[in-house]
């Protein structure tokens, strides 16, 4: 029987431009790491900010290097939260949805150095490694069955806007907004008195799956945004205290934001438009 009071392992992942990652990002996790934990039904074991690829073709969209090493700095104080390069890496845009697969398997996957299944392929060959089922079967299927269970949960950490995004034609393939609900789920910041409820109700998916989306109130507003942030970058103002003081350094100090850069993918369809409307000509 499984401990009713054993609580559910959870880790956060937030998919995103990050362009530039600001204070807000980081509040997210906070925010629904706090609102988790008072359910007590879960335990928070990590944050993971995972930038978009370069390929992913939004206007005014900097290097992915600058975007991956800015969410670093920012992160470095963290116990919890920490950066993944992996999506980043690639040379065209992948969907969220892999990206979730790509790190539930990985989270899956049993450590090389402590798993008893991993090292006897290893160290046992030809006869003896046939003769060890009958021996230590039970013993095998013991110890198995605590890691299957141990297994944290992936879930999707976003702002309403993201959620409401699935609204908006191509961006999104249906089934995949129906599996990342059915299977990862969301947890969602939205601000109180905000329409994600509504939106929710709206879509027959969402309402399907409403018991695996998280809504929490985001109490203490917090209207810092990257667009607002390259705003004030482009017009020579401050953006002190609203990024890390690292991530402001660092943008300083190459001279990242810019009316050129801003212009950067300027008339280039965005990847997920583009692929999903071809797909749907097919």
């Amino acid at each position: 029987m499984e401990d009713p009071d054993k609580k559910t392992e959870v880790v956060l992942l937030a998919c995103g431009s990050f362009n530039p990652i600001t204070n807000m990002h980081l509040r997210l996790f906070e925010l629904a790491k706090d609102y988790l934990h008072e359910t007590g039904k879960y335990k928070v074991i990590k944050g993971i900010i995972s930038p978009v690829g370069d390929a992913y073709k939004k206007k005014g969209l900097i290097s992915a290097d600058h975007r991956v090493t800015m969410a670093k700095l920012a992160t470095k104080t963290s116990d919890w939260v920490e950066v993944d390069d992996w999506e980043s890496c690639q040379s065209e845009w992948l969907e969220t949805l892999k990206v979730l697969r790509y790190h539930h398997e990985k989270l899956s996957s049993p450590d090389p150095t402590n798993s008893l299944e991993n090292a006897i392929p290893l160290t046992k060959t030809g006869r003896k490694r046939k003769q060890e089922p009958n021996r230590h079967g039970p013993i095998k299927k013991k110890n198995q069955s605590p890691n299957i269970k141990s297994v944290p949960q992936v879930k999707l950490l976003c702002g309403s806007d993201i959620l409401e995004s699935f609204g908006v034609p191509n961006l999104w393939k249906l089934e995949d907004i129906t599996e990342i609900v059915e299977n990862y789920g969301l947890v969602c910041i939205s601000r109180a008195g905000n329409s994600v409820q509504k939106f929710i109700y709206e879509s027959d998916i969402l309402w399907r799956h409403r018991n695996n989306i998280h809504l929490v109130e985001e109490w203490i507003t917090n209207d810092i945004s990257s667009t607002k942030i390259r705003r004030a970058l482009r017009r020579g103002q401050s953006i002190r205290y609203l990024v890390p003081d690292a991530v402001q350094a660092y943008i300083e100090k190459h001279n990242l934001y810019s009316p050129e850069s801003e212009d950067r993918n300027a008339g280039v369809v965005l990847a997920p438009l583009q692929k999903h409307a071809s797909d749907s000509k097919n």
